[in-house]
């Protein structure tokens, strides 16, 4: 078949094109589908999180092969994206993806080895990230205004710190000689990403309230607003179903609980705010809703208020708390499913192009 001039490029050229313009905050993928099966399974739903923990392990290695050879074949790229206030955050969700995976494996029963392997690999890429991407965003001459650079998506560093703090504290069990040790870690971690989380949430209200805002400027990871205190509240209760196991934690209890509850209530709050603004964008705006991996990114949120809830109403002994995971479960789920459906439909024309 003859290619008609200007005809998208199907084959390798199709694939090169989509290493080249891989997101950096692909990885969501990972942390949605994650959060999705661990929510699935503290509510009896045994097939469908069996099912998602194996979808996740092969999208996480698939995730890291397209990253490496993007990393090889096209530094440059990978390098501006890195340095770029709006696309260099999503690459914490490298570090989240680890957590949420090794989370998932650890309560899953199926590897303690490999939760604890995630976890250093998540607090050496947290370290690389925080210090070097934050470092270049300083040190550059160029920079955006606040208008162009902030978003939700910055919020991902929260995400990731947390996500640390989370696997931090489930792990600590594997070893008696580092258990206190890895404890206080979790602890300083959860204690700094609800520190980074006012730093920046007080940029993106600011960017709420006093800019405008067209509807493509709302994108997704908005979301991430009540994403990270989700998982903060998630690694709250974590630490607080640690404390008999360091007496540093015991002692620090009633702040622990006050924190945990703030956490959740601002989590919630978020929750009508984003519906209202996204009702405006779709509904009263009509902006187009089409796959994009960015959405992930709303995604993520839900299975995580999800979660958190539960676990909040089991160290709270707050029974009415679990009629929202009973429910919400199944508006997480529905919105993995949407957008998996989405990004099984783009995978397809891009090989129906290549087979022209």
């Amino acid at each position: 078949m003859t290619r008609k001039p200007g005809a998208s490029l199907g084959g390798p050229a199709a694939v090169r094109k989509g290493i080249r313009g891989l997101h950096p905050a692909y990885f969501g993928l990972v942390m949605a589908t994650g959060i999705i099966s661990i929510a699935a399974r503290l509510q009896g739903m045994e097939v469908i999180a069996e099912a998602l923990l194996w979808l996740n392990v092969i999208a996480f290695a698939v995730l890291w092969l397209l990253t490496g050879l993007r990393i090889i074949r096209f530094p440059r790229r990978f390098t501006a994206d890195l340095l770029n206030h709006s696309r260099g955050p999503g690459f914490f969700t490298t570090v989240a993806a680890c957590g949420v995976l090794g989370t998932q494996l650890f309560l899953a029963g199926k590897s303690q080895q490999a939760a604890v392997a995630l976890w250093f690999l998540a607090v050496v890429l947290y370290a690389g990230l925080t210090y070097g991407m934050f470092t270049g965003f300083v040190t550059k001459r160029a920079k955006p205004s606040l208008r162009e650079g902030i978003n939700g998506g910055w919020l991902l560093s929260v995400v990731a710190t947390q996500a640390i703090a989370v696997l931090g504290g489930l792990i600590a069990q594997q070893s008696e000689l580092y258990r206190e040790v890895t404890l206080f870690f979790a602890l300083v971690m959860w204690l700094f990403g609800g520190m980074l989380y006012i730093w920046i949430i007080s940029l993106v209200f600011y960017r709420y309230l006093f800019f405008p805002f067209s509807p493509a400027d709302l994108t997704p990871p908005y979301w991430i607003n009540m994403g990270a205190m989700a998982i903060s509240t998630l690694a709250g209760t974590v630490l607080i179903g640690k404390a008999p196991d360091f007496d540093l934690l015991q002692r620090m209890l009633p702040f622990l609980y006050g924190m945990t509850l703030l956490f959740w209530a601002t989590a919630t709050w978020w929750i009508p705010m984003l519906v209202t603004v996204g009702v405006w964008r779709h509904v009263m705006r009509r902006f187009p809703l089409a796959y994009d991996p960015l959405y992930w990114g709303a995604v993520f949120p839900l299975g995580m208020y999800t979660v958190c809830t539960f676990r909040l109403a089991e160290v709270t002994e707050l029974p009415i708390l679990m009629m929202i995971p009973h429910y919400f479960v199944y508006v997480a789920f529905g919105a993995w499913a949407a957008v998996f459906i989405g990004l099984m439909h783009q995978l397809s024309r891009c090989l129906c192009i290549q087979n022209t």
